[in-house]
């Protein structure tokens, strides 16, 4: 297990919360690096996530795991309230209550989820890289946006600094808990990982699809997002090859 990937999913997520004490938030290019995040992992599934984990000794089930993923997602957008798709960050303006701890459970476990099938050592370097890049761009834009709430939720500095430390934290427990769960499953490694990289595999489909087909309140076509999103796509491909 590789201490580099602790620190590449720590740090990117802790400085990208810091940075709202130094600079003003653009929305507009949040939206874009989201759009880039959510592109990549579209792609990172469909070309190289999902013909691996097909190539498995469970391919027969590795459907119900995707899906399972996928609606693991979909209860956890309940607490989040789509803070994963860069949501909400302005909803203190429209009189909306959103409980800061609740986001923080539901992105910690998404968080936590997404950190799992770093553990695997079997796995392509490779491939193994290019998943951890799209789960740190992923996560960026998910810490400013929650930093942004617990801001203009009331919470003093010091505090939402601890409570965006946990989120930061959580990717890296979940590779660590995986790591420790694996060491059980000896003859049966290659499957564990499996299972936990399709569960992981639909709560991507799911977060991407959502950021990549949502639209404005008026429906209009955005070139930019457009752009960054074929950029995204194309940046996955090429990591690939």
């Amino acid at each position: 297990m590789n201490f580099l990937v602790f620190i590449a999913l720590f740090f990117p997520v802790a400085l990208s919360g810091l940075s709202l004490f130094i600079f003003k938030t653009n929305e507009r290019t949040l939206k874009l690096i989201i759009a880039f995040g959510g592109a990549f992992l579209l792609s990172l599934s469909f070309v190289e996530l999902i013909p691996e984990i097909y190539k498995s000794s469970i391919s027969d089930t590795i459907g119900l795991y995707i899906l399972l993923g996928f609606f693991i997602q979909l209860l956890l957008d309940f607490l989040t309230k789509g803070v994963e798709h860069g949501h909400h960050q302005n909803d203190h303006n429209h009189g909306h209550a959103v409980n800061p701890i609740t986001i923080l459970l539901g992105i910690c476990i998404h968080s936590f989820l997404e950190g799992m099938p770093l553990a695997a050592n079997n796995v392509n370097p490779e491939l193994k890289n290019t998943l951890l890049t799209g789960i740190v761009i992923h996560n960026i834009p998910i810490s400013i946006v929650l930093m942004g709430l617990l801001l203009h939720s009331g919470l003093k500095k010091p505090t939402a600094v601890i409570l965006l430390m946990v989120f930061a934290f959580a990717a890296p427990l979940g590779t660590l808990t995986s790591y420790l769960i694996g060491t059980e499953f000896h003859q049966n490694l290659t499957n564990y990982f499996n299972i936990i990289l399709a569960v992981v595999v639909g709560i991507f489909l799911h977060i991407a699809t959502t950021i990549l087909f949502e639209t404005d309140e008026h429906h209009h076509f955005n070139l930019y997002k457009f752009i960054a999103i074929i950029i995204g796509a194309s940046v996955a491909i090429l990591c690939l090859f």
